[in-house]
């Protein structure tokens, strides 16, 4: 989101938009004369009562303090945090007691050119001054030791501050000099019930602010499958990695309390198609000039990487995109959880349809089709309240940061009300149509003949968005929320969310489809790499004439996306199924049909349709398969500061070698990101791995390895332990 260079602002703006938080000259004096004293009559020292000037010799954050009722305490930083629109303290020791006459307050100042009207120069007063939007009180005053309390604006800039006290001398304000070392952080408060990002159940602030480990849903509806994600906001640099990523949106620092404006920027720049931002996206199985999307265990080094070099991360997938936004988020202070939603339309026209073409001899049509289901796709939601919209439209929100359609110019999306989507109201901002389109577009199954007419046979109102996941609250359990993205399919609350949308110019489909006496499932048995794969097709009759079925069934290896990555096998047969009969036929897909073929999916697809005159059925299923564990297991007692163990170890099963094969580690609060390369793994050998970690953080916590590998992706596993919290 590159924005204008301030060369070409000139003219336009009095001066340059500030839009740097991290790097910018210090542009607060240390002595500033009052208003229209001239600088020839300045007089840097004046006496005080008493006779002795008063003068600042030391400034204590009280971080000990401050952090614990902030909940700040895990973020692993020298400067102290806090969130805004709730108290903070800090100590200032004078050269010698204060007295009533005495003028002074203390300034909070962020980015270039910090100014009292736009709120990124804030002036905390105390006695007889007017306050401006921060409040603040003497708590204690002990000889030279004055303790302060400060209370941000539960609507204030986030991001980093400097600090300095500021006394009158008579002529102007005599500062402080500037010291990094008192510089603050000032974040989105969730406990905060006058900030618009307030939750408030204690719980879920816990889970949606805090935790700093998740569970990212993949796999298929009928085969959900969990990969552990850590997410780190509290690791070492992160919080200034979030705001660099600001910084770089070129995002005014004036804007920066504004939640709104603030996630919808993030979504961009989470992804690098159009403002060089965090990640490149890849969904090829071509990644030699990065890291598989499917390599990655956490945020953390995704996050560091561009802030150190400002140059976007190879490669991200949904997930990786989802992680990170969540990473990015929570560290800022804003309650976010992962999402997703289990076959998710992408189709290319806008309307509530998603089409899928079929040749005449019940084949896919895949030259033809352009629209596509994905297995599963990632997005986040966000707690806040939309001041922008009427009242109603508050609660979670859905962003997403995967560069699928553009956004007032910007691959993005959201942030769009949960709500609005749920019954229908897609006229409010921003990209609430797409969002509906995902979870409620109808499957339109259509024939197309020798000449290119496209006939529909079958409509599935009930496939898109079959089921909507999300981590539970302090558990790792799966929570069930497609409830809360829609009505149940056919109920009255449905059709009248439906033809809501329709009104917004949301096209559906209304075919009139006969009541069918004929049908076909397909049943899937669960399946690890390297089995062979055992299915059940099923035709059923429920009418009284007998039925002469052919049938065609099609095998794929497809993205995640839906799209086909290898076609390996077509099997067509042929079947008679009696009147009020079942038919079953059992199939078994040798491992070495399909093994050769798989590179970095892990998808297959079966389609099974059947003709019987002018009747067609058609059923379709996506096998997620199954992959081994690693094994992780852990050597000393869970201390804090006490160094302790972790070892991976994993056998080769396969019949095959495993070639570059790349071994990943880490754990919040634990150990850093950690790798390590095996040229070869081959068949029935077992490699280990072992690393030292000293535990930073309290509570229960979470060690994650994977192993990726051009032959089998995504193999993990994890160990949790409890590190106790010190006595108080």
């Amino acid at each position: 989101m590159t924005g204008p260079t301030a060369e070409t602002q000139k003219g336009r703006y009095a001066k340059p938009l500030p839009t740097s938080n991290l790097s910018y000259s210090d542009d607060v004096p240390e002595f500033e004369p009052f208003e229209g004293v001239a600088e020839s009559e300045v007089t840097p020292r004046a006496f005080a009562p008493g006779g002795v000037l008063l003068e600042a010799l030391k400034i204590n954050m009280c971080q000990d303090v401050n952090k614990p009722k902030h909940y700040t305490t895990d973020y692993y930083m020298q400067n102290l945090v806090v969130r805004r629109g709730q108290e903070f303290v800090m100590q200032v020791t004078f050269n010698r007691p204060l007295a009533p006459e005495d003028d002074f307050h203390i300034e909070f100042a962020i980015g270039s050119d910090p100014s009292p009207n736009k709120g990124s120069l804030i002036m905390v007063t105390f006695g007889n001054r007017g306050s401006g939007s921060w409040s603040g009180r003497i708590l204690q005053s002990q000889g030279t030791a004055v303790m302060f309390g400060i209370t941000p604006n539960a609507a204030a800039i986030v991001g980093k501050f400097q600090v300095y006290v500021a006394i009158s001398t008579g002529m102007g304000m005599q500062r402080t000099k500037r010291d990094p070392t008192t510089d603050l952080y000032l974040l989105f408060n969730a406990w905060c019930p006058d900030d618009h990002v307030f939750l408030p159940n204690e719980a879920e602030r816990q889970e949606y602010v805090l935790n700093d480990e998740g569970v990212i849903y993949q796999g298929s509806s009928t085969s959900v499958t969990e990969r552990p994600w850590t997410y780190g906001q509290f690791e070492r640099g992160i919080l200034d990695a979030c705001i660099f990523i600001l910084d770089t949106s070129q995002t005014p620092i004036y804007d920066r309390g504004n939640v709104v404006k603030l996630v919808r920027v993030g979504s961009a720049m989470m992804n690098s198609q159009d403002d060089n931002g965090v990640m490149v996206g890849n969904w090829s199985n071509d990644y030699s000039l990065g890291k598989p999307p499917t390599s990655w265990t956490g945020s953390t080094k995704i996050l560091l990487q561009y802030a150190n070099t400002g140059v976007p991360v190879c490669f991200a997938q949904c997930w990786v995109y989802a992680g990170v936004f969540n990473t990015f988020l929570r560290c800022l202070g804003i309650p976010a959880r992962v999402i997703t939603n289990y076959n998710s339309a992408h189709d290319n026209t806008g309307n509530l349809k998603t089409d899928l073409l079929f040749n005449a001899d019940g084949t896919p049509d895949r030259r033809n089709t352009r629209d596509s289901i994905w297995n599963y796709h990632c997005w986040n939601e966000v707690m806040t309240k939309r001041p922008d919209l009427p009242p109603g439209l508050e609660g979670w929100q859905v962003v997403d940061s995967t560069p699928q359609e553009t956004s007032d110019g910007y691959f993005r999306c959201g942030p769009a009300p949960v709500i609005a989507i749920k019954e229908g109201h897609l006229c409010y901002p921003f990209d609430c149509g797409f969002v509906f389109a995902e979870v409620n577009s109808d499957v339109v199954f259509l024939k197309r003949d020798k000449y290119g007419d496209l006939t529909p046979f079958r409509v599935d109102k009930t496939y898109i968005g079959e089921k909507i996941l999300t981590k539970a609250v302090g558990s790792q359990e799966q929570n069930n929320i497609t409830n809360t993205y829609k009505f149940p399919e056919g109920s009255a609350e449905d059709e009248a969310t439906m033809a809501r949308a329709e009104a917004y110019g949301c096209e559906r489909d209304h075919s009139e489809m006969p009541e069918d006496d004929l049908s076909v499932t397909v049943i899937v048995e669960p399946c690890v790499i390297g089995q062979d794969v055992q299915l059940v097709v099923t035709f059923k009759n429920q009418g009284k004439v007998l039925r002469n079925v052919t049938a065609h069934l099609d095998c794929d290896i497809v993205f995640y996306t839906g799209v086909v990555a290898s076609h390996f096998k077509d099997i067509t047969f042929d079947v008679t199924v009696l009147p009020y009969q079942s038919y079953s036929v059992p199939f078994k897909i040798p491992a070495y049909e399909y093994q050769t073929q798989l590179s970095s999916q892990t998808c297959l697809r079966f389609i099974v349709s059947g003709q019987s005159g002018n009747l067609h059925v058609l059923d379709l299923k996506v096998l997620e398969l199954q992959t081994p564990d690693l094994k992780v297991t852990l050597n000393g007692e869970p201390l804090l500061n006490q160094e302790m163990g972790v070892k991976v170890e994993f056998t080769n099963h396969f019949r095959f070698p495993l070639r570059g094969v790349s071994l990943s580690l880490e754990g919040a609060g634990l150990i850093g990101p950690k790798s390590k390369y095996y040229r070869e793994i081959p068949p029935q050998a077992t490699i280990t791995w072992q690393e030292t970690f000293i535990p930073r953080l309290p509570g229960l916590r979470r060690i994650t390895a994977l192993m990726d590998c051009q032959e089998v992706r995504q193999v993990s596993g994890f160990v949790e332990l409890n590190i106790p919290y010190p006595a108080k």
